[in-house]
């Protein structure tokens, strides 16, 4: 038991510095294109959903549109997608 809440915090973690990552992305390019204002509240917000969008989310939501899910079916489907791939990522690094 010990081992799967630590594993869970590793995960957790390791999601946060990825998010951290992209929004220090997000601010540097907005800086670099010198937006200010609503005009970088946005550029900002679009860059970080579109840097999450290459986890394994994004693959079910691929997955979910291809089958022409929508609503609560949808959502189940995503969310037992995303769950059935999370355990296969620690154990493939595991193996290494």
């Amino acid at each position: 038991m010990k081992k799967l809440i630590t594993l869970v915090a590793l995960c957790l973690a390791g999601l946060s510095q990825v998010a951290m990552a992209a929004d220090a992305t997000c601010e540097a390019k907005a800086a670099e294109k010198k937006l200010a204002g609503a005009a970088k509240n946005s550029f900002v917000k679009k860059c970080e959903k579109d840097s999450k969008g290459s986890g394994p989310g994004a693959a079910c939501e691929m997955q979910a549109k291809e089958k022409k899910l929508a609503g609560a079916a949808k959502n189940s489907f995503v969310k037992k997608c995303v769950k059935d791939a999370a355990p296969a990522a620690p154990a493939a690094a595991a193996s290494k």
